[in-house]
């Protein structure tokens, strides 16, 4: 296993369709998912897509911790509406668990289009508000070929569709449309710790 070097905003990988996977089960993939899981993890991230690693292959990895998806449903408040007759969302639980997508496919569920802050290890110090579906199921192969297929809300399809959008070749402030909602993330800590106390 190895820390790979994070592709930048302005890098040509991160501009282009990468390619898909022909076998999902291959070492070299296993290899490639084993690196950038360490990656991740060193870089503090909750998710990666290959080309950041400056692979051209449709792969992303994420995982949410329970306290992150708590803190993060609690701002964007209650979902509207589940995301189907039948359809469950992991994260519905507390978090999403470490999921490996190889050659991912998305599908919109409802129309309904929410704002949040979106930060990228691609786009280091900065943060934006990215509209984005409310619910999608979103399906890929996992590394031993098998079909993983999910549906999500909130912020686990915020994850999702940003993840996904990198193998398209765009980076989350081409999703903005009010660029006055870009920020550094350092003025973010600063307005979070001079909020005051509610009382």
């Amino acid at each position: 296993m190895a820390v790979l070097d994070i592709a930048r905003m302005g890098n040509p990988i991160l501009r282009r369709r990468a390619a898909e996977v022909p076998d999902p089960r291959a070492p070299e993939i296993r290899r490639l998912v084993s690196d950038m899981l360490e990656t991740m993890e060193y870089a503090g991230g909750i998710g990666l897509a290959a080309p950041q690693v400056h692979v051209p292959l449709r792969v992303v990895v994420f995982s949410v911790e329970a306290e992150r998806a708590i803190e993060e449903a609690a701002e964007e408040g209650p979902p509207s509406e589940p995301c189907g007759p039948d359809e469950t969302d992991p994260m519905a639980d507390g978090g999403v668990p470490l999921t490996v997508l190889i050659n991912p496919e998305i599908e919109v569920l409802d129309d309904t289009v929410s704002p949040g802050l979106e930060s990228c290890l691609s786009v280091p110090g900065l943060a934006g508000e990215v509209p984005r579906a409310s619910a999608i199921r979103y399906r890929g192969h996992a590394l031993d070929g098998s079909l993983v297929e999910r549906a999500a809300r909130g912020f686990h399809a915020r994850v999702v569709q940003h993840e996904v959008d990198h193998l398209d070749g765009i980076l989350y402030p081409q999703r903005m449309t009010d660029l006055s909602r870009l920020t550094f993330t350092s003025e973010l800590e600063r307005a979070h710790r001079h909020v005051p106390a509610e009382v």
